[in-house]
């Protein structure tokens, strides 16, 4: 089964907002999902908030991550704003050195 980090979208008919989740590459876009790792709000929570508003569980992703999850390029570009992807390479490093040093 091939995980993919990607967003499923909610809410109103032009007021988008999207879940980033973890689901199976075969499933639908807005169809199952295995766990649900974050929302995004392109337009915000309330209409006088026009910033986008981007909640992650950063640990939640990781885990996908380091599993091998494959995030699409938005979802990519999110967990880079939420800090998620640096976690992730400090801790795919950090398990190459010791990989490394065990081999070694």
């Amino acid at each position: 089964m091939a995980v993919k980090l990607r967003l499923a979208r909610m809410g109103k008919t032009k007021q988008p907002t999207y879940r980033v989740v973890a689901a199976d590459g075969r499933a639908p876009r807005d169809g199952r999902f295995i766990e649900i790792l974050g929302v995004y709000a392109p337009r915000g929570h309330s209409r006088a908030d026009d910033a986008s508003v981007i909640t992650v569980d950063n640990d939640k992703a990781v885990k996908w991550l380091l599993q091998g999850a494959q995030p699409t390029e938005r979802v990519e570009k999110i967990l880079k704003l939420s800090g998620a992807w640096e976690a992730f390479e400090g801790a795919r490093s950090e398990a190459k050195a010791t990989k490394a040093k065990v081999a070694g």
